[in-house]
């Protein structure tokens, strides 16, 4: 075999092997209870948006009933789903944050 060939047959392998990972959409749902300033602290805290794409992400959230907030892998989104939801009920708020596969 020249080293061609075993470059490919290599190569062939490592493709074979690498799957990506299913990413997960994080959502954020709309109820009559949690204020829009606290949903902005939660994009700004967890999802690292600046002032401005918080704002239009609660805006979008408040008028149409959810929105996303990220696309994660799994172990990622599950982290921050439970973050989310722990910091919203330690404030007292009944935000719900649920995430689903992309």
């Amino acid at each position: 075999m020249t080293d061609r060939s075993l470059e490919t047959v290599i190569s062939t392998r490592e493709e074979d092997e690498i799957k990506v990972p299913p990413m997960y959409k994080i959502l954020l749902l709309n109820d009559d209870f949690t204020p829009m300033d606290f949903v902005v602290e939660v994009l700004r805290l967890f999802f690292s948006m600046d002032q401005e794409q918080a704002t239009q992400v609660m805006l979008k959230v408040h008028t149409e009933g959810a929105a996303v907030c990220g696309i994660y892998p799994s172990d990622i989104a599950n982290t921050k789903v439970n973050l989310v939801i722990e910091f919203a009920r330690s404030n007292q708020h009944p935000l719900r944050c649920v995430m689903e596969e992309n």
